[in-house]
């Protein structure tokens, strides 16, 4: 129960910045028991009593824990392929706020790198990953040796990636031929992620690991080092790869350097394609490439493929493109697309490609019974002002109950040139302050405080 306890505690400090030398001062929430407050608080109060309580948590609770201490947030160290808990662990974890450490605190993290309790190691890794790489280097550096336990030198080779240190590139190329699976993985993640491009060719290599854990951690090094002469081996792995996440992570690489060369072979990879993850994946490339030659294949896409994450996708990366040859197809889809995400993102592209007149579809589209698709649509109609979806646009505008949509139609009304007396006079006329202060603006001249709304796609997937 203490332990359970401490997880709650942990759970509970999210968004409270840790200010003192110590990395861990908690609160525990209240629970059933004796179990007296002060006690708890006083276990985990400094990092000894942290890594004491964090043996023999379960996985889940631990990269908690680890996380709580050491403040990453983001994605920044979930990208590692052998943590000590796991991948999978790694990726639940929450995001908590930094701290500090004193430097016996930082050694007592150092040696215990070297037990066999995982989530010991974990919080230790990962509270050592924050601290400045001159301080802990060496150290680490030092625990790579052979006759170092295998779970402590992937642990260091994971903290010389999260720290980036310059010194460790020679010891961490030698890791990546060592037998141990997750040893390589992890110097070749590493290595990525400290930036070195003079240790691209290495890694190039490394491709043809056996294992698909090194392959996808080098995949993802490569695409970090925008390694434009690994652009062909990367087609090679996106087309060829038998492990789909392998495949995903080439994809994004590709995406990454934003080689025009590579849309070709990724055109011809999303063609015989069947996992809807590689290829969602495969066509955020396109849109990162910015090929117009890929611009028929990301139409075929839009209008045809299974998934809704892939056509939302495909609609994005003609966005994004601003081929005005994709418009039909995205009026058709901002319409007509069974799925609300797609429909929007649709609008939003025909917004970022501003063909001289607005699709039928896209004029639809702010009937849409989707208050976002609306909200889209309209400042999609705003970007491209053509006048004759005026009329449309006082319509929509008379009848619209969310707020986001009613601003969206209005800047459109006042862009696409509907500004006729009644208009203006139902506008001053309006409840809403920033209606009325619209109209003044426009009855002034003075165009539009800001673009509002300035609706965007969601994020976009990352490996």
């Amino acid at each position: 129960m203490p332990r359970l306890i401490l997880f709650l505690a942990l759970v509970s400090l999210a968004g409270r910045q840790i200010a003192t030398a110590h990395s861990a001062v908690v609160a525990p929430a209240e629970t059933r028991g004796p179990t007296p407050v002060s006690v708890l608080q006083e276990a985990v109060r400094n990092v000894r009593g942290l890594i004491a309580a964090a043996r023999g948590l379960p996985p889940v609770v631990c990269g908690l824990t680890a996380e709580a201490a050491s403040g990453w947030g983001g994605r920044s160290g979930y990208g590692v392929p052998a943590p000590p808990l796991g991948r999978e662990t790694a990726e639940r974890v929450a995001h908590f706020p930094r701290g500090r450490l004193t430097l016996t605190e930082i050694r007592l993290l150092m040696d215990s790198l070297s037990t066999s309790d995982p989530c010991v190691r974990e919080v230790s890794i990962r509270l050592i990953g924050r601290v400045n790489a001159a301080v802990v280097e060496d150290s680490l550096i030092s625990r790579l040796s052979d006759r170092t336990p295998l779970p402590t030198r992937e642990a260091a080779a994971m903290g010389l990636g999260l720290v980036r240190s310059k010194s460790a590139v020679d010891p961490l190329l030698r890791m990546t031929s060592d037998p141990q699976t997750g040893l390589r993985a992890n110097a070749v993640w590493a290595l990525g992620r400290i930036g070195d491009k003079r240790v691209s060719s290495a890694l190039r290599r490394t491709l043809a690991d056996d294992d698909e854990m090194v392959r996808g951690a080098a995949v993802a090094a490569l695409g970090s080092l925008e390694d434009r002469d690994a652009v062909d081996d990367l087609l090679r792995i996106l087309r060829t790869d038998p492990v789909a996440s392998v495949r995903r992570t080439a994809a994004w690489a590709l995406g990454a350097i934003e080689a025009r060369e590579a849309a070709e072979g990724i055109v011809a990879a999303l063609r015989t394609e069947q996992d809807e993850d590689v290829r969602e994946m495969a066509v955020w490339a396109l849109g990162s490439v910015a090929s117009s030659a890929s611009v028929p294949a990301l139409i075929e896409i839009v209008r045809g493929d299974a998934s809704a994450d892939v056509r939302e996708m495909a609609a994005w990366a003609l966005g994004s493109i601003e081929s005005t040859t994709a418009v039909a197809a995205l009026g058709e889809a901002a319409s007509t697309d069974r799925d609300a995400e797609v429909r929007g993102t649709a609008a939003w592209a025909l917004g970022q490609i501003e063909p001289q007149e607005a699709p039928a579809g896209l004029v639809r589209a702010i009937g849409d019974a989707d208050d976002a698709v609306r909200a889209k649509a309209a400042w999609a109609l705003s970007e491209i002002g053509d006048a004759t979806a005026a009329s449309a646009l006082r319509e929509a505008f008379r009848k619209e109950k969310d707020e986001t949509a009613r601003r969206a139609q209005l800047r459109a009304l006042m862009r696409v040139g509907g500004q006729s007396e009644e208009l203006f006079r139902e506008l001053l006329q309006s409840e809403d302050p920033d209606v009325r202060a619209e109209a003044v603006r426009g009855l002034a001249g003075r165009g539009h405080a800001r673009p509002w709304p300035w609706p965007m796609p969601r994020p976009r997937p990352f490996p």
